[in-house]
């Protein structure tokens, strides 16, 4: 650590001298491209007063939370339950077993607007254990309480639970700006992903303008790098126009795979190039050489929030040239500025809109806005950029791999083919070891070891790649990450998936997270992996953990929906019944291929795709070409309709499947 604390990693070293000293441990989990996680270290790890303190009263313990989500997870709930809020940077004061008894987020180095200096909070927790520690520990046993695990009193998993939780997230919508709720403003695309299942379910068509109004909404605002390609991590206001700046690899993965589930619905042509745009930055500036991926952009260059993507109007104006009067207006940039008097790039008015207020045909404005995008990079690339964490974590790499393979069989790419197979070459190699997920890649190694997250993230973007390729090695390698999270963090006494695997290192309580948070749960990913992967086997047991992890979540889904977005796709799936389409015939036919790319074309929700001659898949059993020409079998669980090779007869069996 570049500062004067003596910082412990989270290990047993910590804990025996935190108990041979009897010194309470300072726990301080943040992560790379947190903005005030910065803040706080410079403030106040930074100051030699300040650190002294730390390292004469506390055994100071830092956490990654990329690298150690069971650890993060596990001290936010006491963070939570103390404040009623979360963030980072948490810090947490802990008794030498690991039992938290104080914390909250960021602390500034002096009293200011309400919050007190950590100066002071540092003063009075070491105070409080000295004078106090009984009072203290005790304080701690209570705060234990909060780790009691949720009864699994089971609850129906039916057609009124998706009306009710579909109605509820509805009633969140904004209609103006779009997404839920007020600012600030995350991109909801699990929940945006549930509502275009329960579009193409029940053809209610203000779940299908929610979604697309969502998604404008941000592709427009300033969420979105105008100029470069991705999404940013949420927005402070409510209409997406103000970022903050830094870019998480999870939130492009859901929001590119969304985009290609949006376009195969609408074929909007903005759609398409938005996401295009998402995975061209992803392949540009977050791929590493070996092919995975890497985890995010800080918000920071230079020292300041933002600098890297916003714009001084006087060096807006001499870059655009002759355009500038035209583009300012386009992307919302003015003298004074929208942000801080300088100007984030947006687009607060369609481009329909925008052309024919100004007299100009939509193809003079795209020539324009093209000409406007290539001459703004060039001069941001002349910038300070904002350092990349360079980490490739399991988990996020599986969800961006799922995204990439969905993309490249949406769109048919070949280049976003290649980034989907050299991401899973490398995955498989360096982050899977003896059937078992490492969490991080790093520096050439992966000594941590997986969570659930990063075992059912894998195997769905596995799957993802069989389903692109119909390469039956990548359902091994599928099937292998869901073996995994049955036989680790799969507990048949609580029915139910744990956070951490059944042989990890002991700690305070064995999390086990139901809600979704930036990223899907872990426990709604295994379900997800596990549901498709007894579609394809008929594996019975298989299926019957997912009705009962389903069964055990049913109440909270229904009471909470909008933190199950993810799990209630796969609820829906259950409830619905899985479409599993079966191509047979030779996959490099163009017959073949032709079927293939009529699938590609519409939006099924949860859709299966098999095909090949592999024993192991149940679902191939019995189905072969016809009269020597490729066939397709559109399937409901096991029970399909009489195979064709007619696209077109293809075309109307997948619209019934999905309206029945």
């Amino acid at each position: 650590m570049d500062n004067p604390v003596d910082w412990y990693p989270w290990d047993d070293e910590a804990f025996a001298r935190a108990r041979a000293e009897q010194k309470p441990v300072l726990l301080s989990v943040g992560y790379a491209a947190c903005h005030w996680c910065h803040v706080m270290a410079h403030e106040s790890f930074e100051d030699a007063t300040i650190a002294a303190v730390m390292n004469e009263q506390f055994i100071n313990v830092k956490v990654d939370r990329e690298e150690r989500p069971d650890v993060d997870a596990i001290y936010m709930r006491a963070v939570q339950a103390l404040t009623q809020r979360g963030g980072w940077p948490m810090t947490v004061f802990l008794t030498p077993d690991g039992a938290p008894f104080f914390g909250g987020t960021y602390f500034p180095p002096e009293d200011r607007h309400g919050m007190p200096s950590f100066r002071r909070v540092l003063a009075s927790v070491a105070h409080a254990w000295q004078t106090r520690r009984d009072d203290l520990v005790r304080t701690a046993g209570q705060l234990l309480q909060v780790y009691d695990e949720p009864g699994n009193d089971d609850a129906p998993v039916d057609p009124p639970l998706l009306a009710r939780a579909t109605q509820r997230v509805m009633a969140q919508y904004d209609r103006v700006h779009g997404g839920f709720g007020d600012a600030p403003k995350f991109p909801p695309t699990m929940l945006l992903d549930f509502l275009l299942r329960r579009w193409a379910r029940t053809g209610d068509r203000a779940l299908l303008t929610t979604v697309a109004r969502t998604w404008e909404g941000m592709v427009r605002g300033g969420i979105y790098d105008q100029l470069g390609g991705g999404f940013h991590r949420y927005a402070v206001d409510s209409q997406w126009l103000e970022p903050h700046f830094e870019k998480m690899l999870y939130d492009n993965a859901l929001l590119v795979r969304l985009g290609a589930h949006l376009w195969q619905v609408t074929r909007d042509p903005s759609v398409r190039e938005v996401t295009e745009a998402t995975l061209a930055w992803v392949e540009r500036e977050m791929t590493a050489p070996e092919g995975g991926f890497y985890a995010s952009l800080d918000a920071d260059s230079e020292g300041e929030e933002g600098k890297f993507y916003v714009w001084p109007y006087p060096e807006l104006r001499d870059a655009l040239g002759d355009d500038a009067a035209l583009l300012g207006e386009y992307w919302g940039a003015s003298a004074d500025g929208n942000f801080e008097g300088q100007n984030i790039l947006w687009c607060p008015r369609r481009d329909a809109e925008f052309a024919a207020a100004r007299g100009l045909d939509a193809h003079t404005l795209h020539a324009a806005v093209a000409r406007g995008r290539e001459a703004l990079v060039a001069v941001r690339d002349r910038r300070v950029r904002p350092a990349r964490d360079e980490k490739i974590i399991a988990g996020w790499n599986g969800l961006m791999l799922r995204g990439v393979a969905e993309c490249a069989r949406v769109f048919g790419e070949p280049r976003w083919r290649r980034l989907a197979e050299r991401a899973g070459e490398f995955l498989a190699t360096s982050l899977v070891r003896d059937g078992r997920a490492r969490r991080i890649f790093a520096d050439g190694a992966s000594p941590v070891p997986g969570v659930l997250e990063d075992h059912a993230a894998l195997g769905l973007g596995f799957l993802a790649l069989y389903e692109m390729s119909f390469d039956a090695r990548w359902l091994d390698h599928a099937r292998s990450m869901a073996t995994a999270c049955e036989r680790h963090f799969w507990d048949e006494r609580a029915r139910a998936f744990y956070d951490t695997a059944a042989d990890a290192p002991p700690l305070v309580t064995r999390p086990r997270e139901a809600f979704d948070n930036a990223v899907p749960s872990g426990a709604s990913l295994a379900t997800d992996l596990l549901q498709r992967l007894a579609a394809l086997d008929g594996d019975e047991a298989r299926a019957g953990r997912v009705r009962a992890a389903l069964a055990a979540s049913a109440e909270m889904m229904d009471r909470a929906p909008m933190a199950f977005g993810h799990l209630l796709g796969v609820a829906d799936n259950e409830v619905e019944g899985a479409i599993s389409v079966v191509l047979a015939g030779t996959t490099t036919a163009p017959d073949f291929q032709q079927l293939a790319q009529t699938v590609a074309a519409r939006y099924v929700p949860g859709l299966v795709l098999a095909a090949g001659a592999e024993p192991a898949i149940a679902l191939l059993h019995d189905k072969t070409p016809r009269d020597g020409a490729a066939a397709a079998y559109v399937c409901r669980g096991f029970t399909c309709d009489a195979p064709t090779t007619d696209p077109d007869e293809l075309e109307r069996q997948l619209a019934a499947s999905v309206a029945r």
